[in-house]
């Protein structure tokens, strides 16, 4: 949920100036991922000296967004900011609340004393922080704020101080540190005792560095370093802890020029450099005297001997705003380019063939499978819902479509035959990842649909599908819904390739898919009666949108489109249960959306039109733009393109997608930050 940044310049001069900017600036590319309070840690001193200056630590934090602390260090007036480091650390955060109001004294990073002596930046939740706190307390630690975070700082400083040795590092410190830790966090640490290093450390949370350099690297990978020596428990050799001087290194020689960015988001980094290593749980990433080693406790069957060094395709202009108001219309706008980029190179549309390359190891035992359980949270929860119908006519299984914190919480049965798709936008989403670990215990087969390359969904799943919608940077979603429902439809049409009876409803769906993005373009041109639509709603606090059928989860999508972004009430009804409950809020003053489609439930949907319309109530109809008998029934009409059935929700909740959009401008909202919301919900 929050976003976590640090930046290491070793013998790459630097003036203050220039470190608070860069810390700034990738606050401001996380700041989707919280944006309540935020806060930097850097060198206090003002000397010519980095390392004099390293013995100091000064914090600065700010409620409210990034540009309220920007405002906030630009009152320092003691404070010099053309003073030049040669080697610094400068770590900074944006929050998303779990414990403790929004505040300074609660913003991040947190302290271990009120002489800044460690410092800490954190993601996550620290379930045993209230007994760390109580013995913490009872050993004369006092506490200035209510997170759970400060129990970390309090913490390593109290190991620290009764550490046995004067030549303990800073990543064994840490190590012990995060031994005592309960719960999900990421983690960054910096310390007046170790100046110039960074330790950054994970579990149940993304953290990725950034490697940049003049000097070319001598390597591609990083080796893991194991702290115990001999065997283990299974009689597997493990490596000892190397030396800090014979340890691999990045560079061919010694006391290269280099610079690292710890971050939660590869958009944090992309201006910077496009190499980056993705961390694992309970790595250990350590910076000292500009070397890069990761270190973990124990060796387990299964872990990788090194890291890779990744280069992203990701470019800077992905993640601008552009010509476009805010990412979430820009998001909007782009889905035509985003479904296209879903399909390249997977569909063939003259011989109607489809291939996913990150299933077809797999694609056997899938297609041998007794049951599909899709398990998601949100938006990836209706694309689940979008697309169950046409799974079970093309695979002719049962399919299951999940919450997955609910999943968790029944104890689902789990077996063996079961294949389970995990559906995530950013790939770290907790619950989602808490329900995989959960299945992969019970020996079900793994299947990842995300749009984050390096994700924890995508590393942990057995195989998947990565669906190329690009950066989504608005905490609403809307491309990656787009995306994930086609990609779901192209492995519905992979499961059925080799079925003779199959075949023509799968060339319908292909030939859809084709002019799918064409069609896309022409709903996007309904903006400006869209717009004019919502001048007319903007003032309502609540609307009711309805449909069933393939359409149920365009009505639910909606319905959380307008909650997240407008704060207005808004339900996605089940059109065939109209009459056991939701007709009673039908008035004349409702506000009331229907989806109506030329597909098998129209004939159910033209009933429950004409319910609605006896009530006194004016509905507001999506409907295809040859349906005149529709229109005749409603006070307004969205005409939509016609599609294939299966495929009409895409076009269906781009004009709901538009009016959430207009309705939040209206009212007055900040579209791309809704408030109590962050993109990536990586707590439970």
């Amino acid at each position: 949920m929050c976003g976590i940044f640090a930046y290491l310049n070793y013998h790459v001069p630097r003036t203050r100036r220039e470190i608070l900017e860069i810390l700034l600036k990738g606050l401001l590319r996380l700041e989707y991922r919280g944006y309540d309070s935020a806060g930097v840690g850097i060198d206090g001193g003002n000397g010519k000296e980095w390392e004099a200056n390293a013995r100091s630590i000064q914090l600065i934090k700010q409620s409210g967004k990034v540009k309220a602390l920007d405002d906030e260090i630009t009152k320092q007036q003691d404070m010099d900011m053309d003073v030049e480091f040669d080697v610094h650390l400068g770590i900074a955060h944006t929050r998303w609340a779990t414990h403790g109001a929004p505040s300074p004294v609660n913003s991040h990073p947190q302290r271990s004393d009120k002489s800044n002596e460690f410092i800490v930046i954190h993601n996550g939740i620290i379930t045993n922080y209230k007994d760390l706190r109580k013995f913490l307390e009872s050993k004369g630690y006092e506490f200035e704020s209510e997170t759970d975070t400060e129990t970390i700082a309090k913490l390593v400083k109290y190991m620290y101080d009764n550490r046995e040795s004067e030549d303990l590092s800073f990543a064994t410190l840490v190590e012990r540190v995060t031994q005592q830790l309960e719960g999900a966090f990421v983690l960054v640490f910096k310390s007046v005792h170790y100046p110039g290093e960074a330790v950054g450390t994970r579990r149940g949370g993304p953290l990725l560095i950034g490697v940049k350099s003049d000097h070319k690297l001598s390597t591609d990978h990083i080796p893991i370093l194991y702290r115990s020596s001999g065997k283990d428990k299974k009689g597997c050799p493990t490596l000892p802890r190397m030396e800090q001087d014979t340890c691999h290194t990045l560079f061919a020689e010694d006391k290269k020029s280099v610079e690292y960015y710890f971050a939660s988001d590869a958009s944090a980094v992309i201006e910077h450099t496009n190499r980056v290593i993705f961390l694992e749980d309970d790595d250990v990433a350590a910076v000292t005297n500009g070397r890069l080693t990761i270190h973990r406790i124990k060796r387990t069957a299964g872990d990788h001997p090194a890291r890779a060094i990744q280069t992203l395709q990701m470019e800077l202009q992905q993640i601008m705003k552009g010509n476009y108001s805010s990412f979430m219309q820009k998001e909007i706008f782009e889905q035509p380019e985003s479904v296209v980029n879903t399909m390249r190179g997977r569909v063939n549309f003259d011989d109607n063939t489809v291939i996913l390359g990150g299933l077809k190891d797999h694609i056997k035992e899938i297609q041998r499978c007794r049951r599909l359980i899709l398990i998601a949270c949100g938006t990836s929860y209706h694309a689940g819902v979008a697309t169950r119908q046409v799974l079970e006519e093309l695979t002719e299984l049962p399919v299951m479509v999940e919450l997955a914190s609910d999943f968790l919480d029944r104890n689902t049965p789990v077996f063996r035959d079961d294949v389970c798709f995990f559906i995530s936008q950013s790939g770290e989403t907790a619950d989602s990842l808490m329900a995989l670990h959960y299945c992969k215990e019970r020996g079900a087969l793994t299947v990842g649909v995300t749009n984050t390359v390096g994700s924890s969904i995508s590393r942990e799943t057995d195989c998947g599908v990565h669906i190329n919608a690009g950066p989504e940077i608005g905490v609403a979603s809307t491309k990656a819904y787009t995306s994930q429902f086609v990609a779901l439809i192209m492995f519905a049409l992979l499961m059925c390739d080799d079925r003779i009876s199959m075949q023509p409803r799968r060339r319908e769906i292909i030939q859809g898919l084709r002019v799918l993005p064409d069609l896309i373009k022409e709903v996007l041109s309904l903006d400006d009666e869209i717009q004019r639509l919502a001048a007319e709603l903007y003032q309502q606090k609540s609307v009711l949108i309805m449909g069933r059928g393939y359409h149920y989860a365009t009505c639910l999508e909606g319905a959380l489109k307008i909650k997240e972004i407008t704060y207005m009430h808004s339900e996605g009804i089940l059109a065939g249960e109209l009459k056991h409950g939701p007709l009673a809020l039908v008035d004349k003053l409702m506000p009331v959306i229907m989806i109506i489609m030329r597909d098998h439930t129209y004939t159910k949907c033209q009933n429950a039109l004409q319910q609605v319309v006896a009530r006194a109530g004016r509905p507001i109809v999506i409907c295809d733009k040859d349906d005149y008998e529709t229109a005749k029934c409603s006070s307004r009409t969205i005409k939509v393109p016609h599609c294939v059935d299966c495929l009409q929700g895409v076009l269906s909740v781009i004009p709901l997608q538009l009016l959430s959009f207009h309705l939040a401008v209206l009212r007055g909202f900040d579209v791309d930050f809704p408030r109590n919301l962050a993109k990536s919900v990586t707590v439970e």
